[in-house]
């Protein structure tokens, strides 16, 4: 089995996985698994109402669960000129989205990603995972897969590879006012 198939594999099984982004290694999981979103929670020592982003290979993956409806084409101008690459965007939310993804909004955040194995996961998966830093709270974003094993140990499945360089974690910016949340 390719480390990716073991790694849709261990997603498909509701694990949480470890696998580099942008800038840091995040950990993910399934995201329509309240099971294996709470596993995620507990391993970050996390609280539910922070809310998750999704990180995705485009942007149809992202249908289920931004409401596009309540875009206007010049904002879909603005987020679709970013991506891919390393800006995540917070949007309306689709009803549907549980609370477990959105925390204690009525929007949620999303990625579509330019790194080339976070492409190829989320395409080998079929949908988006969830992302957040790949570290414990208190601690630095793990940069490699060695700090990744030395902060998280076995609870996580390992996709090694690199990060694509960047010194700065994701811009993230709000999809509907343009306002800048988190510096790039």
């Amino acid at each position: 089995m390719s480390r990716l198939a073991h790694v849709v594999d261990a997603l498909n099984q509701g694990q949480v996985i470890a696998y580099p982004t942008e800038a840091v290694f995040g950990v993910g999981c399934d995201p329509d698994s309240a099971q294996a979103v709470q596993r995620l929670l507990d391993l970050k020592q996390r609280p539910v109402e922070k809310g998750l982003i999704l990180i995705a290979a485009d942007y149809e993956q992202l249908a289920n669960y931004i409401d596009d409806s309540a875009l206007t084409a010049e904002q879909k101008a603005a987020i679709f000129s970013t991506w891919p690459g390393p800006v995540t965007w917070v949007m309306p939310a689709k009803p549907s989205v549980p609370s477990f993804l959105t925390g204690q909004f009525d929007t949620i955040a999303v990625r579509v990603s330019d790194h080339p194995l976070v492409q190829e996961l989320c395409r080998a998966y079929g949908k988006p995972i969830t992302s957040t830093s790949a570290n414990l709270t208190g601690e630095p974003p793990c940069r490699t897969t060695l700090e990744v094993r030395e902060q998280l140990g076995d609870s996580v499945v390992l996709l090694d590879g690199d990060t694509g360089g960047r010194t700065n974690p994701s811009e993230i910016r709000d999809a509907v006012s343009g306002k800048l949340f988190r510096q790039g």
